[in-house]
């Protein structure tokens, strides 16, 4: 059997997987990039695993998409990591810190080389430290990114598995478009009810192909 690995910043996100899982393992993060980094690297120093999948809800820069579709993240980037400088935001690669294809970066983002989309869509997203309904800082990323989805661990979660040389996907599924910060506007059971129901095919289909 396929030793694989998911992995979710809360355990809501995935409370129907766990429900009906009985051989996968599974770890719960918690919020944010430096604890998805901490915890995600220390259990690989525990165990070696052929796949890890990355699962959780997002929010959406795009309003064609719709509220509870589930897509495959391709790239990733730390988009606030940078510096401010006379109100101008600057990434990393911008002012020299950091060059575009240094590893684990290529062309600036943290990509995903496998082949297999798993029958979903392909989509980009940037990971930031604070989320907001300040309409300023959204269009600092659009413009830097042109982003498909946020979230708040995706490119912490690429960079472990990049550095470690584990093949790795990253499942989202859009329960909210950016900056609606009222929770009555979010799709959050059909989101999470779509993004389960994903993970379970994606990886039974995975184990069958390996019994």
């Amino acid at each position: 059997m396929m030793e694989i690995l998911v992995v979710a910043a809360t355990e809501m996100e995935i409370a129907p997987f766990i429900l009906q899982n009985s051989s996968t393992d599974i770890l719960i993060t918690g919020v944010g990039a430096p604890a998805c980094m901490y915890v995600l690297t220390k259990r690989l120093q525990q165990k070696k695993y052929e796949l890890i999948i990355q699962v959780g809800i997002a929010g959406t820069f795009k309003k064609c998409f719709t509220l509870g579709e589930t897509f495959l993240v391709k790239k990733d980037a730390f988009a606030d990591l940078g510096i401010y400088e006379r109100d101008t935001f600057f990434t990393l690669f911008e002012k020299g810190f950091l060059q575009l294809n240094e590893l684990p970066y290529k062309n600036g983002w943290l990509e995903n080389n496998m082949e297999d989309n798993f029958e979903l869509t392909s989509i980009n997203a940037i990971t930031v430290n604070t989320v907001t309904d300040k309409f300023e800082h959204t269009d600092i990323f659009i413009k830097k990114f042109d982003p498909d989805v946020e979230t708040m661990e995706g490119a912490a979660f690429h960079y472990v598995c990049i550095n470690e040389e584990v093949p790795f996907l990253q499942l989202r599924s859009i329960s909210n478009f950016v900056g609606e910060r009222n929770k009555a506007n979010w799709k959050l059971k059909e989101s999470i009810q779509n993004l389960n129901r994903h993970l379970s095919r994606i990886v039974n289909q995975l184990q069958n192909r390996n019994s």
